[in-house]
């Protein structure tokens, strides 16, 4: 299982990546962030965020869909947001937010090592 810090450094050293964040969907408070600098900030992007994930829950609530979010993509000019609620246990009412660089970027392999990082998350 892997703690917040490895969660996010793994989540960083996926081809492309710009930031990462661990951030609470109730709150929108971010619990731990990895890379952005200067050029981005991951705290902003991870609560402005959470009204996406908040807004599609609610979505497929009143349409009665009842099956779960896998991720949610954003596609912009340049870069791929990521949102992947984390479903086990400990990380219940979770997600984690990653940035891409479009061009640098595999989208199937950063969702496929997303997953495997939700998987393993323990906080």
């Amino acid at each position: 299982m892997a703690e917040l810090g490895v969660a996010l450094k793994e989540a960083l050293q996926i081809d492309g990546a710009i930031a990462a964040a661990v951030v609470d969907r109730t709150s929108g408070m971010t619990l731990g962030t990895a890379g952005g600098g200067q050029e981005f900030d991951p705290v902003v992007a991870g609560a402005a965020n959470t009204e996406v994930l908040v807004a599609k829950m609610r979505t497929m609530e009143l349409l009665g869909i009842t099956e779960k979010i896998e991720d949610v993509l954003v596609t912009l000019d340049t870069q791929y947001h990521l949102l992947r609620p984390i479903t086990g246990r400990s990380g219940k009412g979770l997600f984690i937010y990653l940035a891409l660089r479009r061009d640098r970027a595999n989208l199937a392999m950063a969702r496929h090592r997303l997953r495997i990082i939700e998987q393993n998350f323990e906080i």
